[in-house]
């Protein structure tokens, strides 16, 4: 009978196990995903370039939008722009992906023994192949219109720890619920939807009415996309109390993620 990993130890264990694995299945993903189109991965850059000038485009020459506390140019409000999507972008490829995680890779659940917890993993490695082909973008674009990137942008892999623990877990406890109830990946991609535009990504923090505030710390992306402004365009260090925040969050939400999947899986393969 497979065993399977309980407990952080076991978890850390697996990971580690299996980190060839882990690195082969997500450039496999990468790979599929460009496979057989004309540019290739070169889609990769041209998409988040497009979706760039599209959101600039929109908000700064539309709606005539400018950023608060800037200098009120329509580059900076690029920049800032661009900068919360990283973060959003990230959450919703891993968020969407997870309902179908285990059913489209139902042949690893009835035929091998097979560890399936790092399926929620690969899905977020893949999710940061794409942020650091965005970030790439972003950091270009930075050095052609303001110079040199603050040096504080090099704590970005501190704020994305907190980032990466909580869409793990969110992912593993998706991906659970999509085998017994089809009806999430209709839900989850409501949420998102709800979630672009309750984050502060096209609007600052201070946009919001007072009455309001306290919701936002319901929402834990608002505290991550903050941070990750704060590094890499008003060259701010990190925030002690939302760090330590969106720390425990995201350690919690991996976590419990981790032990409700271990616990439902057993019935996988009699649902699939």
């Amino acid at each position: 009978m497979q065993s399977f990993p309980a407990g952080p130890v076991g978890l850390i264990s697996s990971i580690g196990r299996h980190g060839r694995l882990i690195g082969a299945l997500a450039a496999r993903e990468v790979s599929a995903r460009y496979r057989g189109s004309l540019l290739g991965f070169a889609w990769a850059v041209v998409q988040p370039i497009f979706m760039l000038a599209i959101y600039a485009f929109v908000f700064s020459e539309v709606f005539k939008a400018r950023w608060p506390g800037g200098t009120g140019s329509k580059p900076e409000f690029a920049l800032v722009l661009f900068a919360g999507l990283l973060v959003f972008n990230m959450f919703a490829e891993v968020f969407n992906r997870a309902p179908l995680l285990v059913i489209s890779n139902a042949n690893y659940v009835k035929r091998v023994i097979f560890p399936l917890e790092i399926l929620s993993v690969v899905s977020v490695f893949t999710a940061l192949f794409n942020f650091i082909v965005s970030l790439g973008v972003w950091l270009v674009f930075y050095m052609i219109v303001a110079g040199v990137p603050h040096p504080t942008v090099l704590l970005l892999p501190v704020v994305l720890l907190p980032l990466l623990l909580f869409l793990t877990g969110l992912s593993w406890l998706f991906a659970a619920l999509g085998v017994y109830l089809r009806d999430i990946a209709q839900i989850t991609a409501i949420i998102t939807t709800a979630m672009m535009f309750l984050t502060p990504i096209f609007f600052p923090v201070n946009a919001i009415p007072d009455q309001f505030r306290p919701l936002l710390d319901l929402n834990p992306l608002a505290s991550i996309v903050q941070q990750v402004r704060e590094i890499m365009i008003w060259d701010m260090g990190l925030d002690a109390i939302r760090f330590g925040t969106s720390m425990a969050v995201g350690l919690v939400t991996f976590m419990v993620g981790f032990a409700f999947f271990q616990k439902v899986r057993k019935g996988f393969a009699d649902v699939l």
